[in-house]
């Protein structure tokens, strides 16, 4: 059990994947207790990595492409399984690390936040409560009725975001899908994750841009070859990583 003054902790995670090939394991390594060595067209997409976040901590993930960062995210979120090592989270996570996630094409803006709101664990009594301000925040009050696959991207943004801020759990986790939306917009969600931080949440934040990293964390994870190379305030991961990056 995770202990009250640790929201997110992590020991020894290991994620393999196969390099051209659907899936990452066979249904005989899931369910046949496998324990062959890597094959030749395998690679670590994480090994060995191990931390923990407290409660209300803004940690900022930062590598090249490529290096973890994602499956990281997808591990913490609860949407992936690892091959090796443990993840657990203090209470629930409210992910924002894929523009269609839980949003399906051919049911209207209305029908999917119902829906995505209900997987997510609102009551009926909360989401009728909670889904014109969804609405509102998402700018979308002309588009409630018009089938989800006729959003364009930024709307998908707009509409996954809104819905995932307003989702009570303690830990939200938000990958680069942000960048897709416009710079009004983008402002918008960033002023909101300063409410949730202040309110105390606890923030797992990927994203390219150094501006946005310095605005909401003081910590930092730099994932090299999905190892975790260096846990550190925020400048010096950064310092290390421009370094690195630029051949310094």
């Amino acid at each position: 059990m995770v202990p009250d003054d640790v929201a997110i902790r992590v020991r020894d995670l290991g994620v393999r994947f196969r390099r051209n090939r659907r899936g990452r394991r066979s249904l005989k390594d899931l369910f046949g207790g496998s324990t062959r060595r890597s094959r030749p067209d395998e690679f670590w997409a994480l090994k060995d990595v191990t931390f923990d976040v407290r409660p209300g901590e803004a940690i900022g993930v930062v590598g090249r492409n490529g290096q973890g960062k994602s499956t990281l995210l997808k591990l913490v979120a609860g949407v992936m399984i690892q091959d090796e090592g443990t993840v657990d989270v203090r209470g629930g996570v409210a992910p924002l690390i894929e523009i269609t996630g839980g949003f399906v094409g051919d049911l209207s803006v209305r029908e999917n936040v119902k829906l995505a709101a209900g997987l997510h664990g609102m009551s009926k009594a909360e989401i009728a409560r909670r889904f014109d301000g969804i609405i509102a925040f998402a700018e979308l009050a002309d588009f409630v009725d018009t089938p989800y696959k006729h959003l364009s991207s930024g709307m998908k943004v707009r509409l996954a975001f809104s819905v995932v801020s307003q989702l009570e759990e303690p830990v939200l986790v938000v990958d680069e899908v942000l960048a897709v939306g416009d710079k009004g917009f983008r402002e918008k969600c960033y002023q909101r994750i300063d409410e949730l931080l202040a309110e105390g949440r606890t923030l797992f934040f990927v994203s390219h841009s150094e501006k946005d990293l310095r605005r909401f964390c003081t910590r930092g994870l730099y994932l090299d070859k999905g190892r975790l190379v260096l846990d550190a305030p925020l400048g010096e991961v950064l310092d290390r990583y421009n370094a690195d990056y630029n051949g310094g």
